[in-house]
């Protein structure tokens, strides 16, 4: 990146931001609900070596303890309740539903990238910390595509994993926006979106066991017996 101040990290920086942004997308394009698990962890991974780089750029102890925290939650603990509380079944499904095919998702998640970047360029004006040219465009972009992945599936595990992906890109932004974030709401976030993982995981359990699908459409189908 030109002009910084720290050109191999920022370099380095800017590879895993592009991984992150192609996982997110792999996220939302993949037909299989496993290789959703899969790619969303990979995307954890990169928010976390995006959190390491910045942390030692920027000596900040803070963003060395977010990247803890997301290892240990994000492509830990709750794939681990994903696949131990969801039968077994919903990862051999073929195929997911969803509202729209690939190519049509594909032509709207590019969209939404370029949106992300038009919206991310005034902000930056007001933005002078290292690194936020690279981290905030990608992280709304991010964010952005988590919200239509939420949109465009059908079925509860692949909408979960679009809003996780959506607390990727936040966090994603937010390590070079705020890298001094206070403790307690790094740990706070982990506790919720693992007690949400949990929670979803359970219910589609039950749901898949009663209606013998995961489609949340169908959730009024879920009855007391």
């Amino acid at each position: 990146m030109s002009g910084s101040p720290y050109p191999v990290l920022s370099a380095l920086d800017e590879l895993t931001g592009a991984l992150f942004l192609l996982t997110g997308i792999g996220v939302l394009a993949t037909r299989q609900v496993l290789a959703s698990l899969q790619l969303f962890i990979a995307q954890s991974l990169f928010l976390t070596l995006s959190a390491v780089l910045l942390g030692i750029a920027l000596r900040s102890p803070h963003l060395l303890a977010v990247a803890a925290i997301t290892i240990c939650t994000k492509t830990v603990m709750i794939p681990w309740v994903l696949r131990h509380t969801v039968s077994a079944e919903v990862y051999r499904t073929r195929e997911i539903e969803r509202v729209l095919n690939v190519p049509s998702s594909l032509l709207i998640a590019a969209i939404l990238v370029v949106i992300a970047y038009s919206v991310a360029n005034p902000l930056l004006e007001a933005v002078d910390v290292p690194f936020a040219r690279i981290n905030l465009p990608l992280g709304l972009a991010a964010m952005l595509l988590g919200v239509f992945t939420v949109v465009a599936r059908r079925e509860a595990v692949p909408q979960l994993l679009g809003l996780l992906a959506l607390e990727n890109g936040v966090f994603f932004a937010g390590v070079a926006i705020v890298p001094d974030l206070p403790m307690i709401a790094e740990l706070a976030a982990a506790v919720d979106v693992s007690v949400v993982a949990l929670v979803v995981g359970l219910l589609t359990r039950q749901i898949h066991r009663q209606v013998g699908t995961t489609a949340v459409g169908l959730l009024a189908e879920l009855r007391e017996r």
